[in-house]
């Protein structure tokens, strides 16, 4: 059977809750991804996500100008926009029900913790479509 384990991206990129947004936002960009663990003091404690940034940047029907905005970017940490409670799964979790779990929630990915609940990795639809790529090949 395939596990989350097998598929998982491990020692995902992770940002400090003390970090602020316009920091996720270029660590994001740097590093092509779009969500970022959110850890404190080493403990995982959230997910934040462009689309959880791009929900709370304000729309261009603001009244602020752009240098407005990235001054607030620059002064909200991650802690504030951050969903604290993100979906979860285990590394020994099947492919399947890690499948079901993106499907029933609407995500883009589920965070991998071990059974103390330390951060080991993510699961992004990205990685899912790997592994159905690999499975595709394979029954050919």
């Amino acid at each position: 059977m395939a596990t989350v384990q097998q598929w998982m991206t491990k020692n995902p990129i992770t940002i400090d809750q003390d970090a602020s947004i316009i920091e996720a936002i270029h660590l994001m960009k740097e590093k092509g991804i779009r969500r970022l663990p959110v850890m404190a003091k080493g403990v995982f404690t959230g997910l934040i996500t462009e689309r959880m940034i791009k929900d709370y940047t304000p729309g261009k029907a603001t009244s602020l100008d752009t240098w407005e905005v990235h001054y607030l970017l620059s002064k909200t940490p991650v802690k504030d926009v951050m969903n604290p409670a993100p979906r979860r799964v285990t590394p020994d979790t099947d492919l399947a029900t890690a499948a079901q779990e993106i499907l029933d929630h609407k995500l883009y990915g589920l965070c991998v913790v071990d059974a103390k609940g330390e951060l080991v990795g993510i699961m992004s639809v990205g990685d899912m479509l790997r592994a159905v790529v690999e499975f595709a090949r394979a029954a050919k």
